[in-house]
């Protein structure tokens, strides 16, 4: 039987640590730029944008003791050294590499969001959730020169344009609706899941010490 594997790698595999019990769901969020325009006489047009980079997002915990029920792994590691382990590699302000196997998921992507803990009654066992974001390497092009890079994007860089104002207008609220996370929403009001903890932070009374318990049917403030 085939058993799923979750890895981090860092610089060049040089480095690896594997999830020693395997999440048991992982979010990805794979959205669009999209930019809604109102034009005197003609009304709402949209532009189009291009893609934007996935994110992931997935919760475990490092257990103190091993316990073959649930351990993916034969032997552990001392949970806080994972934690600095991921510390240092978010730290170090380069991408590592995530890995599920028996999944296309095999990509360079940066750490976003480390967040830890442990619980009442179980001593010792660090609880974690952690928010990735694909990673795209770019190599820039000299000019004349035509050679490509295994595995990088080579681009010429354009003159950057002054910035248009945000069109987007932010909701008062939002009702949870089935397989929502808060990452989801946030992506889906502010174009960018990393705001997340701003709607938690705001509706802490409603969703409780979790954040990724959220209910369909809850009806959220969403903070400006």
């Amino acid at each position: 039987m085939l058993i799923t594997e979750f890895w981090l790698k860092f610089n060049n595999g040089a480095e690896t640590l594997q999830l020693p019990v395997n999440p048991d769901t992982i979010s990805v969020t794979s959205t669009h730029g999209y930019t809604d325009i109102n034009v005197t006489n003609l009304g709402e047009y949209t532009v189009i944008g291009g893609g934007q980079l996935r994110e992931y997002s997935l919760s475990s915990f490092f257990p103190r003791d091993h316990n073959t029920s649930f351990c993916a792994v034969p032997s552990l590691v001392e949970p806080y050294e994972c934690v600095a382990t991921i510390e240092r590699w978010q730290r170090s302000g380069k991408p590592v590499r995530f890995i599920v196997t028996g999944t296309p998921i095999n990509i360079a992507v940066t750490i976003r969001n480390f967040e830890y803990g442990e619980r009442g009654g179980e001593p010792g066992d660090v609880y974690f959730t952690l928010d990735l974001k694909e990673y795209v390497f770019i190599t820039v092009a000299k000019k004349g020169d035509n050679s490509a890079v295994s595995g990088s994007a080579s681009v010429t860089m354009p003159k950057l344009a002054a910035a248009r104002p945000s069109t987007r207008e932010t909701p008062k609220s939002y009702t949870v609706k089935s397989g929502d996370s808060l990452f989801k929403i946030a992506a889906k009001v502010y174009g960018k899941g990393d705001d997340w903890r701003k709607i938690y932070e705001k509706n802490k009374k409603v969703i409780g010490a979790n954040p990724n318990a959220i209910k369909p049917g809850q009806k959220l403030v969403i903070p400006s």
